[in-house]
């Protein structure tokens, strides 16, 4: 490693330059958190371990996320952020985009970072046609994980999830008990495993209401809710339930296209209850995702697995709460 490389880790460690070079030439007389921290700054900077150091896996813990424009994604960054620091490892944040670096790429470059573990939200194991090679080759390699929100099944890996199904009775109950008979609602793409869970929760919630229930699949925008919510809307629907807030405000401007009001002519809930849902027009009714507990608990299995302790893989299921506020009222007379 050249002098001035040496420098810059020791510059991040806090260590003189000569404890940089006993780790990295396997002298003695380092403690063990001082060589660990040398180790996890050559991972944070780029730079290759020595050979004969490769083999050690680094305090980097991979966080995997499919977007950030969503709001609930930066929240539960936040919290799986600070979770990992408290227990001394760093986080890598991996950001999928249209076009970008996909999630098995991530994965690589994470394998190559030497990460101790991975901590997903929102990836490709939520998506039934999806490749899930990449995870089988994470078995393989032993490397420890966590899943947040429903999964396909077979994956093998522990897995902490929102209860969808609560959500959306909670949502539904909500629209019933102010007199909504035809509600619909504005879901992800139909091999999304949250989204395929709402709708069952939502079809028996229907045929026990007796209430008219229709359906709309939308990619997770803004804009997917605003296309999907106009065709409820043209179906006569007073009330929608959509399985994000994003989605959800989409919803909003679409009854507004259609010179309709909110929620006067049509009531619309959202799921996440994330940042700034207070400060919309109207405030937007919601359910709200745990992420706190959520984080913590992710966290906490992924260091379990880290430290070679046994972890069940059943799913944890968080309790969600509806919270309301203005985009509901009684359904119009």
């Amino acid at each position: 490693m050249t002098q001035r490389r040496l420098a810059e880790v020791a510059a991040k460690v806090g260590v003189s330059e000569a404890t940089v070079s006993r780790v990295l030439n396997g002298k003695p007389g380092v403690s063990d958190a001082t060589r660990s921290a040398v180790l996890t700054a050559l991972d944070v900077l780029g730079y290759e371990r020595p050979t004969q150091l490769r083999g050690e896996r680094a305090r980097l813990v991979g966080l995997v996320l499919p977007e950030l424009q969503n709001p609930i994604f930066p929240a539960f960054a936040d919290v799986v952020g600070n979770a990992l620091a408290q227990r001394g490892f760093t986080p890598v944040l991996c950001t999928r985009t249209a076009g970008g670096v996909s999630e098995a790429d991530y994965l690589e470059l994470l394998f190559e970072q030497h990460v101790s573990g991975v901590v997903f939200a929102g990836g490709q194991y939520a998506q039934a046609d999806a490749s899930h090679e990449h995870y089988h080759q994470m078995i393989r390699r032993k490397l420890p994980a966590v899943l947040v929100n429903a999964a396909v099944e077979d994956l093998g890996f522990p897995r902490v999830s929102c209860d969808d199904a609560v959500a959306v009775e909670q949502a539904f109950g909500h629209l019933v008990a102010l007199g909504h008979r035809r509600i619909g609602a504005v879901l992800g793409p139909t091999d999304h495993m949250p989204s395929r869970r709402k709708l069952a929760a939502l079809t028996v919630c229907a045929e026990r209401a007796g209430v008219e229930l229709a359906e709309e699949h939308a990619m997770f925008s803004l804009e997917g809710g605003q296309a999907a919510a106009t065709r409820l809307v043209q179906r006569g629907v007073t009330a929608i339930v959509c399985a994000s807030d994003p989605l959800a405000l989409g919803a909003i401007r679409a009854v507004r296209r259609q010179g309709l009001r909110v929620p006067h002519d049509v009531s619309v809930v959202g799921y996440d209850d994330s940042a700034f849902m207070t400060c919309t027009e109207p405030p937007l009714t919601t359910v709200r995702q745990p992420i706190e507990a959520m984080g913590r608990a992710a966290v906490e299995l992924l260091a379990n697995q880290i430290a070679g302790t046994s972890v069940a893989t059943e799913e944890l299921l968080f309790e969600p709460e509806l919270v309301v506020r203005s985009s509901t009222a009684p359904a119009p007379r």
